[in-house]
């Protein structure tokens, strides 16, 4: 993946180096914000790998949050 949202839009989940690629907000900051409870993620199989969900990841863009769903 070269880092579009073009590209990623079909893919389910992303990492977190690949959400960085894609929105070009930093590493650090994204897992600050997951870290915050801004930006939703799932850990496949209880493991420490972190994905975000295309969905929810676009929706943190928009600045959308579940309360204005």
């Amino acid at each position: 993946m070269t880092g579009t949202i073009t590209e990623a839009k079909d893919q389910i989940a992303v990492s977190v180096e690949q959400a960085s690629n894609i929105s070009t907000l930093s590493k650090p900051f994204l897992r600050n914000e997951i870290r915050a409870g801004k930006l939703r993620v799932v850990r496949p199989g209880n493991s420490r790998r972190v994905l975000i969900m295309m969905s929810d990841f676009m929706n943190y863009l928009k600045g959308e949050t579940d309360e204005q769903k």
